[in-house]
């Protein structure tokens, strides 16, 4: 029987890593995907077709959309957009240039890596589309509304592409994980430092508090690689795990909405997004907005 293809992006570490280790492992012929040269010598260490991607950049997509159906012969199964990352700063502060960055990582070189696979996928009448969303695409944090305006979008484009899929054979979900152990916070710190005049704003003191939070939890996160049994056993299984996960969570998902016949349109991953979209159904606007100013 011949292997199922995916496509996983953002591999290189977290999520999209465990992942597409832990897809490889159930049989899976995997196309990985990253940014920079030495995550890719790296990934093929582990026995994986690996292609360039940088989502901000239109030819990177088109050259690997391209790439990877030549090496699925066209029959590529299923596509996973995972690689992101998240823009802290106050909305007042965020310029127009770096919101358009946060919506080309994360928002329009997914749209565009997408439509360049769907046509495939007709054409075989099956497929598997899954976005890795966020719990800031049920609900608003302070101080990331970049991120916050990217998941949002993503959702809404996500649901209306399901339903216009239908009946193609194709199957669309979107996982929204909450706090996972991954380098996700250490790359948003550097997208702060970077990206935003926080020592010109008039809130550089909350910024100054804000950084040294972050500081704390990105020195506290694990090693950026994980494979599904090491991410399995670092959660365990007591209290605390319900917050924050390992990326094994998402895998677990990933492999119910690309083997199952009935996938789900969306999947909760951890109990902060669970919480999440109860109180997004049940909760009046100004309580859901009290919950948030507590939780930020």
């Amino acid at each position: 029987m011949t292997a199922r293809t995916i496509l996983i992006t953002g591999c290189s570490s977290g999520i999209g890593y465990t992942c597409a280790i832990g897809m490889q492992q159930r049989g899976w012929r995997v196309i990985a995907t990253a940014r920079k040269p030495d995550d890719i010598a790296m990934l093929k260490t582990k026995g994986l077709e690996v292609l360039q991607l940088d989502y901000t950049d239109a030819s990177s997509i088109a050259a690997c959309a391209q790439q990877a159906l030549k090496l699925a012969d066209g029959k590529l199964d299923a596509v996973f957009n995972n690689g992101a990352y998240g823009q802290p700063g106050l909305v007042e502060d965020l310029s127009v240039g770096v919101l358009r960055e946060q919506f080309e990582a994360n928002f329009f070189g997914w749209h565009d890596l997408t439509t360049r696979l769907i046509p495939a996928m007709r054409d075989r009448g099956s497929g598997r589309i899954v976005q890795c969303s966020s719990v800031l695409g049920i609900i608003a944090a302070p101080y990331r509304g970049a991120y916050n305006a990217s998941k949002f979008a993503l959702e809404g484009l996500t649901d209306t592409l399901r339903l216009e899929l239908h009946g193609s054979g194709i199957k669309v979900s979107s996982i929204l994980p909450g706090p996972i152990r991954s380098r996700f916070t250490l790359h948003a710190l550097n997208a702060l430092r970077d990206k935003v005049d926080t020592a010109g704003s008039r809130h550089h003191a909350l910024y100054a508090k804000r950084i040294a939070e972050l500081e704390a939890t990105a020195g506290a996160e694990p090693a950026p690689l994980e494979t599904p049994e090491e991410s399995r056993k670092s959660t365990g299984n007591g209290l605390l795990p319900q917050y924050r996960l390992g990326p094994d969570a998402v895998l677990d998902c990933l492999i119910h909405a690309t083997e199952s016949a009935n996938p789900k349109p969306h999947y909760h991953v951890t109990y902060t997004t669970r919480m999440a979209a109860l109180a997004r159904r049940l909760l009046p606007d100004r309580w859901q907005e009290k919950l948030a100013l507590r939780s930020s």
